[in-house]
Formats: structure tokens, C-alpha cells, sequence
């Protein structure tokens, strides 16, 4: 069964949820951000968590005015909704033009919405019911969203974490899906980018590897198990709390910035490495060197690597390959 609603978003609500999409690769065939694809998801997945979340929200408000006041229970139940209504659901903050969008589902999310219209509505419509599960949604960091989207391939790992069983999946990261046996050791978030990755032991290189489990698809947990290796989870774990988006080779580099070298330092937050000390116009780093070559590569001319030879040698041909082709 598909049905088609229109519902009624502010823009500010329709962009933020566009950028979700976006992120964590919701697209059509040609490359366009599929909204109603991840709308569809987000539904199916948040509903139960939302309700639960609401209807606790109403109880811990009604017992306060109870417990403080003289007033029945069902006078408390009627301000606490109002309570919700005007001052957490309210969309004063955003902007006050909104745009309809026209919401087709089917399946799982039609038979969520057809839930939500035959019990949840009372005195609101369902497009202003949807529209305070969205704004809801977008309330909670950027990282536990990718949980809630991908709330299936998040089950799977903790099981497979739980467990120490081998997983297998593919991976979307280079455009090709390419399929994977992996050990996996931890689930860790990126600060800079909000998302989260698997940390694991690749079966077939036996090397560690970093995946953004949003990009994972056809997650499935082996009937094997793996021996946790100690110095593998001590290495894993370090690496999750400094970067859990690169696994490559730790080096002990250093970077000449001048004056506007400094200036996009400060201003480049996104995968920054820590320094581990400055001499004069010297920044030392103790850090995975494909994290500072993809960092690097955005400073120009305003950041020369002094070392290593190699994390040089990179940045050198990526301007050099860059230049030639803009010679042409």
C-alpha cells in the first residue's frame, strides 16, 4: 500500500533534514538527495523512541505539578500537554515560513503513519505531529541521528561486539561496493564530523581498519568468533579517541606555518590535528600521516611539511599533478 500526505515544514527544519540526507547518502539515481527515502527512515526508526521519549516527558511534568500543587491529576495532564506544546514543541525559534512537502510511503512507514493517525493525534494534525517528531530528531547530536537512521547496522555490530564475531559487509566509500570480513573491536565517534566509525582488524590484510558505519550496507554477523587480541584493542582504542576516522601510520611530523598558515589553523577545525609542541613557526605533530596530508593539502603555499620525507613527498606530487593539469 503507498499513500501520498502533504506535510508542512519551516525551512529552517527542511534544510537541517536535507543535510542529513546529504551526510549520510540518501540519493537517487542521479546523485540528488532522496528526502522521502530518508523521511521514510527516520520515521520508522525514531516513532517508538519519540513516543516513548513524549510520554515520559508528560508523566515527569505531570508528577512535578502534583507534587508542588493541589491540582487533579487530569488538570495536570492538561497543562503539562500545554506546557510541551508552547514552550518545547514550539517553532517561535525558527523561521516563520514554512514550505508543504508532499511525504509518499509505503510498507513499514505507512503502516507507522496510519498508527499515528488512528492514536496519536488528538487535538493536532498529522503534519504538525511529524513536524515536532523532525524537530525532535534534530535536538539530538549529529552522531546518535546516525544511530537512529542506521539503527539495524547499529544492532548488528553491537551484537558482533558483544559476541566477538567476525562481520561481514560492503562498503560505499570508494564508489564501488567492495565487501569485507573484519574483526571488529569499536564503535567510536568523530568529534569534528559527528559521525561514527568501526574500528576493526581487516581478516584478509590482518591490518586495522576505520569505516563510517553509515556507509556500510548488507551488514550481516558470522557464526565465527575471533580471539580479541590485546594489542590490537589497546592500539584500536587509542586511535578512537584521537582520530577513529584514519588508522594509518602514526608520524612524528613537523609544519612550517607562516603568518596565514597560522590563521587557517585556527580557522580549519574539521579533522585538525593536535600539536604536540610550537617552536617559532614550527608546529610538531604526533599524529596519522594520511589525516595531516588530507589536512595540509587545503594550506597552499602557507604550510610547508618539513618532515617526514614521505608525508612530504605526497603533498609535494598533489600540488605538482594539480598544477600540471591546470597547465594544460
Amino acid at each position: 500500500m503507498t499513500e501520498k500526505y502533504k506535510i508542512y515544514l519551516s525551512d529552517d527544519t527542511k534544510s537541517r533534514l536535507i543535510n542529513d540526507a546529504e551526510l549520510f547518502e540518501f540519493t537517487k539515481k542521479d546523485e540528488s538527495v532522496n528526502l522521502n527515502a530518508f523521511l521514510k527512515t527516520l520515521i520508522v526508526n525514531y516513532f517508538d523512541q519519540y513516543r516513548h521519549d513524549s510520554d515520559n516527558l508528560l508523566s515527569s511534568i505531570k508528577q512535578d505539578l502534583t507534587a508542588i500543587t493541589s491540582i487533579s491529576d487530569k488538570d495536570a495532564a492538561l497543562l503539562a500537554d500545554k506546557i510541551v506544546s508552547t514552550y518545547i514543541k514550539a517553532d517561535s525559534f525558527q523561521s516563520s515560513k514554512n514550505s508543504a512537502l508532499t511525504l509518499t510511503v509505503s510498507g513499514s512507514s505507512y503502516e507507522i503513519l496510519k498508527i499515528i493517525e488512528n492514536n496519536m493525534l488528538k487535538d493536532t494534525s498529522l503534519s504538525q505531529y511529524l513536524k515536532d517528531m523532525f524537530n525532535s530528531y534534530l535536538s539530538i547530536p549529529r552522531s546518535e541521528r546516525e544511530a537512529i537512521i542506521f539503527k539495524d547496522t547499529y544492532e548488528d555490530i553491537a551484537k558482533a561486539l558483544k559476541d566477538h564475531r567476525i562481520l561481514s559487509f560492503t562498503n560505499t566509500t570508494s564508489g564501488d561496493e567492495k565487501a569485507y570480513l573484519v574483526e571488529p573491536y569499536i564503535i567510536a565517534p568523530s568529534k569534528e564530523e559527528q559521525c561514527n566509525y568501526l574500528l576493526c582488524k581487516d581478516r584478509s590484510t590482518r591490518r586495522p581498519r576505520t569505516f563510517r558505519i553509515s556507509r556500510l550496507r548488507s551488514v550481516f554477523v558470522t557464526s565465527d568468533s575471533f580471539p580479541v587480541d590485546p594489542d590490537t584493542q589497546k592500539e584500536l582504542k587509542e586511535k578512537a579517541i584521537r582520530s577513529p576516522h584514519s588508522v594509518s601510520l602514526t608520524v612524528q611530523a613537523v609544519v612550517r606555518l607562516n603568518k596565514y598558515g597560522v590563521k587557517k589553523f585556527k580557522a580549519i577545525t574539521k579533522n585538525r590535528p593536535l600539536v604536540s609542541k610550537i617552536e617559532g613557526d614550527l608546529y610538531y605533530f604526533d599524529w596519522p600521516e594520511l589525516q595531516l596530508e588530507e589536512y595540509f593539502k587545503r594550506f597552499g603555499r602557507d604550510a610547508i611539511v618539513i618532515q617526514p620525507a614521505s608525508l612530504k613527498e605526497k603533498i609535494k606530487k598533489f600540488y605538482y599533478y594539480g598544477l600540471r593539469e591546470y597547465s594544460k
